[in-house]
């Protein structure tokens, strides 16, 4: 019996729809919860200068939300007898974006506030416009101030944002009146993040940031799992611990998840381009990955006909050295450009750039891929710390997401890197956009690759860190570990019905409600066994590449959407959204390994001024799976690692 369309989304349908009639006093009317809850008077520091320019989006209100959302079912469920009949960008614009008129309506209004009128996307999805903080003050009926949050101070209104009863019944949200999306961070953990001496950059233009700060591999490292063990140091727990992997080369990663084979046959994704988002671009993104594949991978190369690239140009005036650091992500944009052509070496990949974090470029640049389908499949290794994002743009990312699903396009995002937050949030909660029921929460595990390329441990990556300190080893902290919990913003999609047990549905939850529960997969993310990377550093003696273990489900993300890709090509059609397939299929099949607890762990060993042994060693055990959080892996579906992890061409064959 075909499954009913019983996708439903908490407070996303409020923001999906047009601006509620209902007028403010002044003939206004309020984008309702379009204010941050960081944004307190308690917090407030200052008010934005009123001659400061900025720019926004004012996104239009789409056609049919809930037939687009039936659509994106329809397509993308094997129960369906639409099954992969994806639509056509122009087919999308016909049906479901707003329309030529509802763009014409808001870029009246904004050009009669005085703003300069700039881009309108090819799906018509938002208008956006620049001016200063007193004309956006005076658009939108609020005052902007300087709010504390997160260690960084970022700009946001005191109340909803309100636009004239003329044109709200075309207006469905705006972002970057406020910064809230800037809290949107790369999910990767290595180099300099391990010895908190990362080097803080503000950007004036992407190629004017130096290279980050180098930072070295120290010994003793292995090879593969288990190469070297530590027996000059005290017993961990009643054993010598093996030292981490100095960080797996592609070969290493391709047959552990069963496709090297593959890829010597010619099935290497071929066919198929990964799109990958990021924040900015490093103007050495493409040499270094060329040279990484050369030295690591050399049957292999990154050609130049394989890649492509598209990088916003910077806001003039936008930028705040609060608020990013253009330099941090570029180990980002290397490890997943590193990591799709390790996994899928024939694919094509297309990376697009943000103009900043600091109003959300991100879901700018994902739109282009979208609205153009430039790509097959997105990966995207960044996230919001918990779900505190303003209803009215967490409606417009689902709108995006919905549109991909439509058009056959599978966006991945990393589940996050702290576990289920609990550490740094009040209470435990998933980090959006991994969130979101329309996209593929990629989790993280802990990965032993034996001498002969398969695997030896894996386990589910939460990391306790003890400090040897006078020959004895410290009490155990946690550290970090793959991201998941279950959503307060959406409720239980329908392909997880059945698979995900009904604990896990049920927490964060009040009443008898049931919500969406974060990862869906998991691929290996845990640093101290992560991917050997190359990229250029800044290192006392000038810039040059080099190379570094790296991890965090940054690393998860793009190694599945390579995955997919070899997929696609084998399988001879584009999967698109995968979740039903993945929890239809591939739950309790060889397809997906079932991540297990182990007892397990390493000893690493890292320079305390991350480039030689001149300033000493740090030694420190870290200790895999472990039990401090309201998280666990456990048989089954579970809330660290999803479903589990692919199992090769038992995986790519039920996909």
């Amino acid at each position: 019996m075909r499954k009913t369309l019983a996708l439903s989304v908490a407070l996303v349908a409020m923001s999906a729809a047009a601006v509620p009639a209902t007028a403010a006093p002044s003939g206004r009317s309020v984008i309702p919860q379009s204010h941050p809850q960081w944004a307190q008077p308690q917090s407030k520091v200052a008010d934005s200068p009123a001659g400061d320019r900025l720019s926004f989006r004012v996104y239009l209100a789409p056609r049919d939300q809930q037939g687009a959302e039936a659509t994106a079912q329809a397509v993308s469920d094997p129960d369906s007898p639409s099954y992969r009949q994806y639509l056509t960008p122009a087919q999308v614009l016909a049906r479901y974006a707003p329309t030529s008129g509802a763009v014409k309506q808001v870029s009246d209004w904004l050009a009669g506030g005085g703003f300069s009128v700039g881009e309108v996307p090819a799906n018509n999805a938002y208008v956006e416009a620049t001016g200063t903080i007193d004309q956006t003050q005076r658009a939108f009926g609020v005052h902007l101030g300087k709010y504390k949050v997160q260690g960084k101070t970022l700009r946001a209104s005191d109340t909803d944002l309100s636009v004239p009863a003329s044109v709200s019944s075309v207006v469905a949200g705006v972002i970057g009146v406020d910064n809230a999306m800037s809290l949107m961070t790369p999910k990767h953990v290595g180099g300099r993040d391990e010895i908190n001496a990362a080097q803080s950059q503000s950007l004036a233009a992407p190629t004017a940031v130096p290279p980050p700060a180098g930072f070295r591999n120290a010994p003793p490292c292995s090879s593969f799992w288990a190469e070297k063990t530590d027996i000059t140091d005290p017993v961990f727990n009643g054993q010598h611990l093996p030292y981490a992997p100095c960080g797996y080369k592609p070969g290493q990663l391709r047959s552990a998840y069963g496709l090297d084979g593959l890829a010597t046959h010619g099935i290497d994704g071929r066919g198929v381009t990964v799109g990958i988002v990021d924040a900015f671009a490093s103007p050495t993104l493409f040499a270094d990955a060329a040279e990484y594949a050369k030295r690591n991978d050399p049957a292999h190369p990154l050609r130049p006909s394989q890649f492509r690239q598209f990088v916003y140009p910077p806001t003039p005036g936008q930028e705040d050295p609060d608020v990013c650091d253009a330099a941090g992500w570029y180990g980002e944009q290397s490890l997943d450009v590193e990591a799709v052509h390790a996994m899928a070496p024939g694919a094509n990949i297309f990376y697009v750039g943000g103009a900043d974090c600091q109003d959300l470029s991100l879901d700018k640049a994902l739109n282009r891929i979208i609205a153009r389908h430039e790509a097959d499949i997105v990966s995207n290794s960044y996230g919001n710390t918990g779900e505190d994002i303003p209803a009215d743009e967490v409606g417009i990312f689902e709108r995006i997401a919905i549109h991909a699903a439509i058009e056959g396009i599978g966006v991945y995002f990393s589940s996050g890197d702290n576990g289920d937050e609990s550490f740094r949030l009040p209470q435990p909660s998933p980090d959006f956009s991994a969130s979101s029921p329309w996209v593929t929460a990629v989790g993280g595990t802990s990965l032993g690759i034996g001498r002969d390329g398969r695997k030896v441990v894996e386990t589910g990556w939460e990391t306790d860190r003890s400090v040897l300190a006078d020959g004895t080893w410290g009490a155990p902290t946690y550290l970090y570990g793959s991201g998941g919990s279950t959503s307060r913003l959406f409720a239980e999609p329908f392909y997880q019905r059945g698979v995900v047990p009904d604990a896990l549905a049920r927490q964060n939850q009040t009443g008898n409600a049931r919500g969406r529960v974060v990862p869906d997969i998991s691929m290996v993310g845990d640093p101290n066994t992560g991917m050997l990377i190359g990229i250029t550093q800044t290192f006392p003696e000038g810039a040059h590449y080099d190379q570094y273990r790296i991890g965090g489900t940054s690393l998860s993300s793009p190694l599945l959407a390579g995955e997919v890709a070899v997929a696609d090509q084998l399988r001879g059609f584009h999967h698109g959204f995968i979740n039903p397939v993945l929890y239809k299929f591939t739950s309790h099949t060889f397809a997906v390994t079932d991540v297990k607890h182990v007892d397990s762990g390493v000893v690493r060993v890292d320079y305390k001024n991350g480039l030689d042994p001149s300033g000493g060693f740090n030694t420190t055990a870290r200790v895999f799976d472990t039990s401090e959080l309201t998280i666990h892996t456990t048989r089954g579906y579970d809330n660290v690692t999803g479903l589990g992890a692919p199992n090769g061409s038992f995986f790519l064959a039920l996909i």
